[in-house]
């Protein structure tokens, strides 16, 4: 049986054949613990059950963070150079029916975590409806594909272009970690993948991006600091 393409699906397959085409991927792995960013979840979640936060939320806003402390990767490629971004504008790579979407999270540095779940919520519900307006969907300075939602430990993403670069983000799930002393211990550790563009970022930039994130997610206190007023919906 032959299933028609839709239009969605004819223009995801020329953007993505474009990238392949003209983008020279290289990808850099790292294994994060995220038992202390979890924890910091619970307490939200604790303080206004009500309200849906997920772990994806959290990993958006560490990202912004990441982000910041290494703007390099912020950025998109052009003709005319390299322009680098001062704000993090995330793409949230979003499942929707017959193909994706990116809705984007602007100033996302900037955005509280509650701010971020009810912006993530909203946009992804009117992509579903097909109801997001082109400004909403075009730009952004760096993308998330989450996937560890449905079990999958570990993947490459395709660079959304003019971006050069995107987080795929993997399960998190209990596995045995040796300590600098040689001690075993079970924690909490997900695989994040940063596919990059290699015309514009080089492969110790995207490592010191990746050791920001994994300080960000780490050491999550500065998430959501308690003199922040905006740390409550």
């Amino acid at each position: 049986m032959a299933i028609p393409l839709s239009p969605l699906r004819q223009i995801i397959a020329a953007r993505m054949r474009e990238a392949k085409r003209q983008i020279p991927h290289f990808r850099l792995v790292a294994n994060i613990e995220v038992d202390a960013l979890m924890d910091l979840r619970a307490q939200l979640r604790a303080r206004n059950p009500n309200i849906r936060l997920s772990l994806n939320d959290l990993l958006i806003k560490a990202t912004a963070r990441a982000l910041m402390d290494c703007p390099a990767v912020n950025i998109q490629w052009a003709n005319d150079g390299i322009h680098q971004y001062r704000t993090a504008d995330i793409s949230v790579v979003t499942a929707v029916e017959g193909g994706l979407s990116t809705p984007i999270v602007r100033n996302a540095e900037s955005k509280s975590i509650w701010e971020i779940a009810g912006e993530v919520k909203e946009l992804t519900s009117r992509a579903a409806k097909n109801t997001l307006r082109m400004n909403e969907i075009a730009g952004g300075s760096f993308s998330i594909s989450n996937l560890g939602m449905h079990g999958i430990d570990q993947f490459d993403a395709i660079i959304n272009p003019p971006q050069c670069a995107i987080l795929a983000i993997g399960a998190a799930k209990p596995r045995v970690v040796v300590s600098p002393h040689h001690q075993m211990r079970v924690a909490t550790v997900l695989t994040a993948t940063l596919s990059c563009d290699h015309r514009a970022i080089d492969g110790a930039t995207g490592a010191k991006f990746l050791s920001a994130l994994r300080q960000r997610i780490e050491l999550p206190e500065h998430l959501c600091p308690s003199s922040d007023p905006t740390d409550t919906p």
